[in-house]
């Protein structure tokens, strides 16, 4: 038998988390397989908790802090499956993606095909255009595209990502310095440097809409004070002490203060960026 950890962390989004589970369970499994869900409410006041409980009674609801955010969040979730078993797979799940009835059996494909020490990051799209929302990208940020063949990546977002026990010996778990983003970059960039290949799936395992707006730092109406309030939130997507870091350690000191300084500079003249 083999076993499937689907590691998830959610906050105050009740109906997607319930329709994620949803979808998740309607996937096609052969018999030799098994799903074990791992989701780490991180203190949701809406009763997130109960409604999974009612309807999903196996998820193991792990109890957060209420400052987790996603990346820590999927750490803890993480951890606490590795403490409970030995699982031949980790699934990293967004809980706002909504999986197709093929998604794991294509994620196990395309693992299988390409070799057994690759990671497989799935590519999500819009239900409304049914064009690229997450997945994989190149190093100069170009999405790739499903094709119906196997293709590598650079980068990957971590809205639905298989990671194979072989893969995770050798990569470690997420950063939990990361409170929120990055830390699905910085996986796929510590994979690559240590030899572990990733790929994107042959056609769109999954839906989930694209958050196109920029953080609040960046509109000049905002004030200036909820600027730099929003620049150092977990929320803000570019937080200057946690992308220094990240920065530093792929790119090097000077990369990294160039764009310390330029994330500063766009929060305090957002006029200066059309």
């Amino acid at each position: 038998m083999k076993r499937i950890a689907v590691l998830l962390t959610c906050f105050n989004r009740k109906e997607k988390t319930l329709a994620c589970l949803r979808a998740l369970y309607s996937c096609i499994l052969q018999k030799d397989y098994e799903l074990n869900v791992f989701l780490v409410d991180d203190c949701s006041t809406d009763g997130t908790a109960n409604a999974v409980l009612q309807d999903y009674s196996k998820v193991n609801i792990i109890k957060g802090t209420g400052s987790l955010y996603w990346n820590r969040g999927m750490y803890l979730a993480w951890t606490t499956a590795i403490s409970k078993g030995d699982y031949d797979f980790y699934l990293w799940l967004n809980d706002d993606t909504l999986l197709y009835e093929n998604a794991i059996e294509e994620l196990l494909m395309c693992n299988c095909h390409y070799g057994d020490d690759a990671i497989v990051c799935g590519a999500i799209c819009s239900e409304i255009s049914g064009r690229f929302t997450y997945g994989g990208r190149k190093m100069n940020g170009e999405e790739i595209i499903p094709n119906n063949f196997i293709q590598t990546c650079q980068f990957i977002n971590g809205n639905c990502v298989l990671i194979n026990k072989q893969a995770c010996s050798t990569v470690g778990l997420l950063d939990p310095i990361y409170p929120h983003s990055i830390g699905d970059y910085e996986y796929g960039l510590r994979a690559i440097k240590k030899g572990i290949p990733i790929i994107t799936t042959r056609s769109y395992v999954g839906e989930c809409e694209r958050n196109e707006s920029l953080p609040k730092w960046c509109y000049v109406d905002v004030p200036l004070r909820e600027r730099f309030k929003e620049l150092y939130s977990p929320l803000g997507n570019s937080h200057p002490r946690y992308y220094f870091i990240f920065e530093y350690k792929y790119h090097g000191l000077f990369q990294a203060l160039k764009h310390y300084c330029s994330i500063h500079l766009r929060a305090l003249m957002p006029f200066l960026w059309k």
